[in-house]
């Protein structure tokens, strides 16, 4: 996994994990009476949220470079290739049509 900031980055499945726990914590300290505990309770709530914020920031960053490193890729094979490119589009649409026709 990519690191940045010296943390891993963590999979989409484990940020929601994580961010549904700060949900349910955040609903127990507003559960709670007031006093220091919750203040305390409420920064430490804080700084995690502002860390899932980040590692959910830098998988949107890194998702992001590699759509647009698809794209440009893509964009090189079918500059370099392009009547092999359009005979490969016109199949797979022939085929889609043939398969929806099948299932109709």
């Amino acid at each position: 996994m990519k690191k940045r900031n010296g943390t891993a980055a963590e999979s989409p499945e484990q940020l929601v994990s994580q961010l549904r726990s700060l949900l349910t914590e955040a609903e127990e300290l507003v559960g709670h009476s007031a006093g220091e505990f919750v203040g305390e309770k409420a920064e430490a709530l804080r700084e995690r949220f502002h860390l899932a914020q980040e590692r959910l920031h830098e998988m949107y960053d890194t998702a992001q470079e590699k759509v647009i490193a698809g794209a440009k890729t893509t964009d090189k094979a079918i500059r370099a290739h392009p009547y092999e490119s359009l005979a490969i589009a016109i199949g797979v649409r022939v085929l889609l049509g043939a398969l929806m026709r099948r299932n109709n």
